[in-house]
């Protein structure tokens, strides 16, 4: 994926057809080192095709695929009760702390 965007980063600079050594400058100056066999693969698949083409493609094919909504769904529904049984331990434990500072003076206090 990181040499796919440097190629699209390398076009928007003005490249029309960027090459290896383009992409090597983009990639090292994130702190990438870049491995050659797959910029060849990637400038082998990308050369000589648009790239607003290859986006509107890219496009039709995620609009296909389901989008998952159910899942985060479903995981909130599942965290919800959980994030309460932690409230009440929560307060559970206030509460504990609570009648323990008031059993050590028994009631009575240093000036009464």
């Amino acid at each position: 994926m990181r040499y796919v965007a440097a190629y699209l980063l390398a076009e928007l600079g003005g490249k029309a057809n960027p090459a290896a050594s383009d992409l090597e400058k983009i990639l090292s100056s994130v702190g990438i080192e870049a491995d050659a066999e797959k910029l060849k693969k990637v400038i082998a698949e990308l050369a000589g095709k648009s790239i607003e083409e290859l986006i509107a493609a890219g496009r039709e094919k995620l609009s296909s695929m389901p989008s998952g909504a159910a899942a985060p769904a479903a995981a909130a529904a599942a965290a919800a009760p959980a994030a309460a049984a932690a409230e009440k331990k929560e307060e559970k434990e206030t509460k504990k702390e609570e009648s323990e500072s008031e059993d050590e003076d028994m009631g009575f206090g240093l000036f009464d």
